[in-house]
């Protein structure tokens, strides 16, 4: 995953934390249901942007956790 989509679920959950916390300040209703509008679409667009980008890896399933062999269970 490039640093992009990061980025983006950053911000959105900045933007999603702070307007948690400003409905708990009792802050107007206009700037409230802008940051609500805004942190929905930045949403969006990061679960779009993850799940379009052109990641791939050379792991399998069989490799399971790298830190823990299965004979380890």
């Amino acid at each position: 995953m490039k640093s992009t989509g990061i980025i983006l679920l950053i911000v959105t959950t900045f933007i999603l934390v702070l307007l948690t916390v400003l409905v708990g300040l009792g802050v107007d209703f206009a700037p409230l249901f802008l940051l609500m509008c805004a942190g929905q679409l930045l949403l969006i667009i990061s679960v779009y942007k993850i799940l379009t980008d052109k990641y791939t890896t050379s792991k399998t399933f069989d490799d399971f956790y790298e830190d823990h062999t299965p004979e380890n269970f």
